[in-house]
Formats: C-alpha cells, sequence, structure tokens
C-alpha cells in the first residue's frame, strides 16, 4: 500500500520528466539542413548564397551582441524583420546521411544577424517577393527560442521552395524544455496577436488567398485565432487557402466543438496524425484527454476535414514528431499540399482507409 501511494504520488513527476525528455529528442539535430530529394526535383535546387527567413516575433529584445539571443522568451509588442542564417556544410557526413534510415545532421546551420524592418517595409517587402503566390505563414510549437525558431523555418522553407512568400510567426516560447506550462499560457496570449497578423494578410494578399503551416502546441493558437475571425466572419466565404495541423497538441474534444465555426474559413484543413508521436502520447496523460495529432478512433466525428495518418512511415527522428522536418515522403506531400493546392484524393502516396481519412504509405507510390 505504501508503495503504491508512493508510486501514485510519482506519477505526475515522471510524465513531466518523460514529457520533457521526448520534446528534447524531438528538438534534436535541428540545426541541420537537409535539401531534400523529393522537392528538389520538382520545385529546383535551393539557392547556396541565400539563408533567409522573414519573421513576425512578439519576443523581448534582450540586448545581446549575439544574433541567436537576440530576442528572448518574454512577452513584447509586435517586431518584424529577417533572420540571416550561415551553414557549414558537413561534407565527411553527407554520405552517410542520405543512406541512413534515421536523420543525421549534415549541415550546421547558425543564425548570423537579424535584421529588423518596420511592418511597412516588411509587408512591401513580401508584396513584391511573393508575385502574386498566396504567402505561407509558419507557427512553431513548444520549447523553440528565436534561434530554433529561425533554424526550423529555413529547414520547412527551403524544402518546400517557399522562398520570396514565406514568414515565420515567432510567438514568445521560454526555449525551455521545463517550461511547457509557461509556452501553454504564452501561447494563448499571442492568439488575439495572430489573428491580427492574419486579418491583415488577408486584406493584403486576397481572401482565400493565405496558408497557414502549424506545429504541436502551435496548432492550438491557430485553431483559437481561427475562432476569432470566424466570430468577425460576415459572409461565410473562405478567408484562408491550406490550413496545415502537423502533430496538433490540442485536445481532440476541444477541436470537435471547434470544428463547425473554423471550418468554413478554409478552402481545406488538413491534419497529419501518428500513433508514434511519443511527445503527444505523454501529453495526453499529462493533460487526460487524446490529441488530435494522435491516430485512432477519437477522429471519427472529425467531418469537413482531411486526416492523413502517418503511422506507417518510420520515424526518422526519435520522437516521431517532427516528420515534417526529416521525412522526405511527408515533405513530398506536403508540397503538393500547398504549393500545388492538390486534395489528399489527387496526391500519391496515401490510401484512403475512411470518408476523410487517408494512409501514407512509406515509400514512393506514384
Amino acid at each position: 500500500m505504501q508503495i503504491n501511494r508512493q508510486l501514485n504520488e510519482a506519477t505526475p513527476i515522471l510524465l513531466s520528466l518523460f514529457l520533457m525528455t521526448a520534446w528534447a529528442f524531438s528538438a534534436s539535430g535541428e540545426t541541420a539542413l537537409r535539401d531534400t530529394a523529393a522537392t528538389r526535383a520538382e520545385n529546383g535546387p535551393v539557392n547556396d548564397l541565400l539563408r533567409t527567413v522573414p519573421f513576425l516575433a512578439l519576443r523581448n529584445k534582450t540586448g545581446s551582441d549575439k544574433a541567436a539571443e537576440y530576442f528572448g522568451g518574454e512577452r513584447s509588442d509586435l517586431s518584424a524583420g529577417i533572420c540571416e542564417l550561415d551553414r557549414t556544410t558537413l561534407s565527411s557526413l553527407k554520405p552517410i546521411a542520405e543512406r541512413a534510415p534515421f536523420h543525421i545532421p549534415d549541415e550546421i546551420v547558425k543564425v548570423d544577424a537579424v535584421r529588423e524592418l518596420s511592418a511597412q517595409d516588411f509587408w512591401q517587402r513580401m508584396e513584391e517577393t511573393s508575385t502574386g503566390k498566396a504567402p505561407v505563414v509558419y507557427m512553431h510549437g513548444f520549447y523553440i527560442s528565436f534561434d530554433r525558431g529561425c533554424r526550423r523555418a529555413l529547414l520547412l522553407k527551403e524544402s518546400l521552395g517557399l522562398e520570396g512568400r514565406f514568414l515565420l510567426f515567432s510567438w514568445p516560447s521560454d526555449g525551455q524544455i521545463t517550461n511547457y506550462t509557461h509556452d501553454e499560457a504564452d501561447l494563448y496570449w499571442s492568439v488575439y496577436p495572430l489573428r491580427e497578423v492574419l486579418t491583415d494578410m488577408i486584406e493584403r494578399f486576397g481572401e482565400a488567398n493565405v496558408n497557414i503551416v502549424a506545429h504541436s502546441l502551435g496548432t492550438r493558437g491557430v485553431m483559437l485565432a481561427m475562432v476569432l475571425l470566424a466570430q468577425a466572419q460576415q459572409d461565410g466565404k473562405p478567408l484562408l487557402n491550406q490550413v496545415v495541423l502537423i502533430a496538433p497538441d490540442i485536445d481532440v474534444g476541444i477541436f470537435r466543438q471547434y470544428l463547425p465555426l473554423i471550418r468554413p474559413l478554409a478552402r481545406n484543413i488538413t491534419v497529419y496524425v501518428s500513433s508514434n508521436d511519443s511527445p503527444l502520447m505523454l501529453s495526453r496523460q499529462m493533460h487526460g484527454y487524446p490529441r488530435l495529432g494522435e491516430a485512432g478512433e477519437h477522429l471519427q466525428a472529425l467531418e469537413g476535414i482531411e486526416i492523413i495518418d502517418l503511422s506507417e512511415v518510420p520515424r526518422r527522428a526519435p520522437s516521431g514528431h517532427v516528420y515534417h522536418l526529416y521525412q522526405d515522403v511527408v515533405i513530398k506531400d506536403l508540397n503538393r499540399l500547398i504549393n500545388k493546392n492538390q486534395p489528399a484524393a489527387q496526391r500519391g502516396n496515401l490510401k484512403r482507409t475512411r470518408e476523410n481519412q487517408w494512409l501514407m504509405l512509406p515509400a514512393e507510390n506514384d
């Protein structure tokens, strides 16, 4: 009895430690920048001389002379600018990385400079560089400092060939593995500013001409920002193009409640899920309810969206949580979704399992 009581008291602590460990694994190796063969053929070669990520940040300025520490994890007014990154190729590891079944870094990427812009100059620059194509907003998740966010965003931007029409929305995550609940609070604080940014983008680039790609905890902020947009919506027409929720750390029951409200806002909502996502398994244990990003029967009642199940795709990172960055077959699917607006029924390598659910096959099949 004494042993059982001690185990019960220790369970929340153990779950927190496991959660922190799993997310730490998901962040490992992020300094790698891989030019994925899957999208290189479709989008053309990456420009080796240009490594930039446009950003909007809700972070405090630290005063540090180190570019990677230019912004901290405290809340602040919205800043705009360009994150400039430098890379060092690890030539000796490249042949190994290309053959390995798991992710091995073959390049080191670091933030070299941060260049601030006025809001007017920032949007003018994006209007010019997007050349009429729908811009893409990337919303990062938990445990992401400004530095790590820029590096992840660069990897996604170049993997999908989004040069000129991509921006990182950097909300004030502490970048500390122990501060999950702090990050949740800062995420909720960021919802209203995100809604304002999306409203501005819709006005600038046109209705149904803005894409959102969000990961993990960041998907919760996107969902709530869409709820605010829906409350102000008048005519019921789509305001957004593709809304992509990757490994969403959202209570699936809460998402089900909000779905009828947010579904009309986008031409298409796609959710990527997996039964091999360790951080989401632990998040379920911590919160007490299934997460939207977990594969399972709890997804059956979600109608009007497309659900892509990656459970058959082998992990390339230990956590199974960052497949959008390191798994070629996933990146290729995202490429067709974002760049070609192809619904799941038209994309290769997907096997339909239910009316609105598809299973991704582990290798190319088209």
